[in-house]
């Protein structure tokens, strides 16, 4: 068995979690048990999801071990939609704008197992997501630039919609200073190129088409992108051809 299925056979031998959650967390540090995370929300239910969801910046500082509980029930919250065993929607929407930066990403995390049972509802949802904040439209990229969603045409095409639209934006942001706005300018650095690599042939005319941006943020955005390995891989000429454009 792999470490998750190892964990998830021993979270039902045991009947309180938050100790050994708290112990096995892996913070303070730079990387929290995620193997551990993703057996929590396998094997959670509805009420524990929601007592640790709960757990504020407050109770469960960044990089602490409390810390790792909201994230478990974070991420629980996309699983259990995923089993269709409850849907807390609105409260995802609301935590992916947590000051908490992994707490963000088990929204991101939680959603994406989700995709993977229903892309039609989905899609929508992140859909309106993308119409918010730039937090909220931080966790859509984080959410849909996954290429494990992105393996059918149509649905890639789609999200391909989704981050051009969020890409535009850009264009009309006031206050390129906002740390939320860096943030999600980070998300798209990265995103693109994960979207690209998945339909190479939808991908490549979209994103050329910002490359001749002149935007100096959207450049940027389409230079990190070009700097990945997975585009090099993909098309090397290409990527050189359109570095070249950028400089």
């Amino acid at each position: 068995m792999g470490k998750v299925e190892d964990y998830r056979a021993l979270l039902r031998t045991l009947d309180n979690w938050d100790d050994f959650l708290l112990q096995e967390s892996r913070l303070p540090g730079p990387r929290a048990n995620l193997e551990l995370a993703y057996a929590v929300a396998w094997e959670g239910n509805e009420e524990q999801f929601l007592r640790l969801a709960a757990l504020g910046p407050e109770e469960a500082p960044k990089n602490t071990a409390q810390e790792f509980l909201a994230v478990c029930g974070v991420m629980g919250l996309g699983y259990l939609a995923a089993r269709n065993a409850g849907e807390h929607f609105s409260l995802l929407h609301q935590k992916a704008s947590d000051p908490r930066w992994r707490v963000r990403e088990a929204v991101a995390l939680g959603l994406q197992q989700y995709g993977q049972t229903s892309m039609a509802h989905l899609l929508p949802l992140m859909d309106e997501w993308s119409q918010g904040a730039h937090l909220e439209r931080r966790a859509v990229v984080a959410t849909l630039c996954e290429p494990v969603l992105l393996q059918d045409p149509s649905d890639a095409g789609r999200i391909l919609d989704i981050v051009h639209q969020i890409t535009t934006s850009v264009l009309d942001e006031a206050n390129r200073r906002a740390e939320a706005f860096k943030v999600l300018r980070k998300a798209l650095a990265y995103g693109w190129s994960v979207v690209v690599v998945a339909q190479p042939a939808l991908g490549k005319p979209r994103m050329e088409q910002w490359i001749a941006s002149h935007d100096p943020d959207i450049r940027w955005i389409m230079k990190q992108n070009l700097k990945k390995k997975r585009l090099s891989r993909m098309d090397e000429a290409w990527v050189e051809a359109q570095l070249a454009l950028l400089e």
